[in-house]
């Protein structure tokens, strides 16, 4: 008889995604609406994935066990 097999957050899977060599990226916040105010070197850096820092990696495997 095996272990229950561990749950993953919906939350985490619907904002992260899993890459082959196991890090996760992101899309940024803040660019939905009301772009007018900002300027076009911030919109253009909000375009670019953001990654997930070493400091937080081990959170991210607990909360998307299986990418």
């Amino acid at each position: 008889m095996s272990g229950a097999k561990m749950k993953t957050k919906r939350a985490a899977a619907k904002r992260l995604k899993i890459t082959g060599s196991g890090k996760a990226k992101f899309m940024h916040a803040f660019r939905r609406h009301l772009l007018t105010k900002k300027s076009r070197n911030r919109k253009r850096a909000l375009r670019a994935d953001g990654w997930i820092g070493p400091a937080d990696a081990h959170r991210i495997t607990m909360l998307c066990p299986y990418g």
